[in-house]
């Protein structure tokens, strides 16, 4: 398969700093050498704002996500497969509108990312990214991302949650995504893709790193414990494939300060390597 690896190595607008060290340390860590090593070819861009570019957590996110929104639709018009390295999970909202077509959403994470600007605690434009792709927020600026459109949510599926503030988990409790909680992904993973399948023709997989239990690896300071194993992972992914096409991946909120064994960089390249076979067997 033809692999186009988009790194965007950015965290809340800066630059390399904190998650958005991940990306190119992923590179450096082997993951092109990996993928080849399993019989794929990789071409690999590096999202570059102007140097001058002015940081604004908000604007710049925006404008991250156009730029991916772009790319990640030159590579499936050239007929490659996308994966995404990024700091931040908003970035899936210019995937997917690169992506286009019928897409489903499996959003594995320990977080709902499921806050408003009128719920969020912390301020944090990375929590409203699932919220925003299912329409409740940012409207205004989502119609400047080209070929953004709304997911229902009876395609999304929320997997490995775990860590959700009060006011988030009200509005996920009132909505009709899928939640399969960390505990229950063998038993209920398949019945929840099972719905999604039946309204889309293609799923996009969100991995962020810290979807793992933080003793598997710990992959940024927001990990925490009661997560999903490697095993778990494998299950879960294979399960996608068996339902529908992945059409694209993203490796999302890898902070290498926090990785002090290098346990999260081998989980990492190792669930990319995984959802990519799955992708070109389909």
């Amino acid at each position: 398969m033809d692999i186009q690896i988009l790194a965007v190595p950015y965290d809340s607008g800066n630059h390399r700093a904190r998650m958005g060290a991940g990306p190119e340390a992923l590179l450096r860590a082997g993951l092109e050498d990996a993928l080849r090593h399993s019989g794929h070819t990789v071409r690999t861009k590096i999202a570059e704002l102007p140097a001058d570019a002015w940081i604004a957590e908000i604007g710049t996110g925006f404008e991250l996500m156009r730029m991916l929104s772009t790319g990640v639709g030159e590579a499936v018009q050239s007929g490659r497969f996308p994966i995404v390295l990024a700091g931040n999970c908003n970035t899936a909202i210019g995937t997917l509108s690169g992506l286009g077509g019928a897409t489903g959403v499996a959003w594995f994470d320990a977080h709902a990312d499921f806050n408003t600007p009128d719920t969020t605690a912390s301020g944090f434009l990375d929590g409203t990214a699932v919220a925003t792709i299912t329409g409740r927020c940012w409207r205004s600026l989502v119609t400047t991302i080209p070929e953004f459109h709304v997911v229902p949510d009876h395609a999304v599926c929320l997997i490995g949650v775990r860590d959700i503030d009060p006011l988030e988990d009200e509005l996920l409790e009132k909505s009709a995504v899928a939640v399969v909680r960390a505990e229950a992904v063998r038993n209920d993973i398949r019945r929840a893709l099972a719905g999604i399948a039946e309204h889309v023709d293609q799923i996009y997989v969100h991995i962020d790193l810290d979807v793992l239990d933080a003793a598997v690896a710990r992959a940024n300071t927001y990990a925490v414990g009661g997560g999903l194993t490697l095993d778990d992972m494998h299950y879960a992914l294979t399960e996608i494939a068996a339902q529908l096409p992945i059409s694209g991946v993203t490796l999302s909120a890898y902070d290498p300060a926090a990785d002090d064994d290098g346990a999260a960089a081998r989980a990492a390249i190792e669930l990319l390597s995984v959802a990519a076979g799955l992708a070109d067997r389909a």
